[in-house]
């Protein structure tokens, strides 16, 4: 299904960065290691790139992922891209100051166990960033799964990432503008936490 979503010229959910993740790039260190899951077409990937961080873009979509390295190359940024099914790939331990995550949706279990991988990936002090849709936005239709298994909380994002120092974690309402699929009101929830140092 991504392939094929993604198998047009343009871009399907645009080429600018998401917004919360400029608001909270800065807790990212410049030229820190960076682990973005379910990239996809690469805005996310090429922004931080561009601010000098070394990043790794993990999605299960060759195409999308063949899209991210030409945007990469438009912006004159390198980024490494790996196709794999996140169920089935491993993240490293204590090696990433990064980890982001944007409207990628897993099914409950999966997303436990690659979230718990996350929070052992990064390194003291390293941060995980995430925007996706909650169950609210069932009410929209303005982007995102249909399924409720799919979509998350606050609460429940708190239990998956157990470990992480909360900086962030809110559900909101708020005007999405990404590309053709993301456009309009939408719910989402918010997560911005830290790495706490062993």
């Amino acid at each position: 299904m991504w392939d094929q979503r993604y198998g047009v010229e343009e871009y399907v959910y645009g080429t600018d960065p998401n917004d919360f993740l400029v608001s909270a790039a800065d807790r990212i260190p410049r030229g820190g290691r960076v682990l973005s899951l379910g990239e996809g077409e690469g805005r996310n990937c090429v922004y931080l790139a561009g601010r000098g961080c070394s990043v790794t873009a993990v999605d299960q979509s060759f195409v999308g992922l063949k899209k991210a390295e030409r945007l990469a190359r438009e912006n004159g940024v390198s980024i490494e891209t790996v196709t794999a099914d996140l169920a089935e790939y491993r993240i490293e331990p204590d090696s990433w100051d990064g980890i982001i995550s944007f409207f990628c949706h897993l099914d409950r279990d999966v997303r436990r166990r690659v979230f718990g991988q996350a929070v052992r990936g990064l390194r003291p002090g390293g941060v995980f960033i995430l925007e996706a849709f909650t169950p609210a936005q069932l009410k929209y239709d303005t982007g995102g799964p249909r399924s409720l298994e799919l979509l998350m909380t606050a609460a429940d994002l708190k239990q998956d990432l157990a470990g992480l120092d909360f900086l962030v974690a809110e559900e909101l309402e708020r005007e999405v503008r990404e590309g053709l699929h993301h456009k309009g009101t939408a719910a989402v929830v918010r997560i911005l936490g830290e790495k706490i140092d062993d």
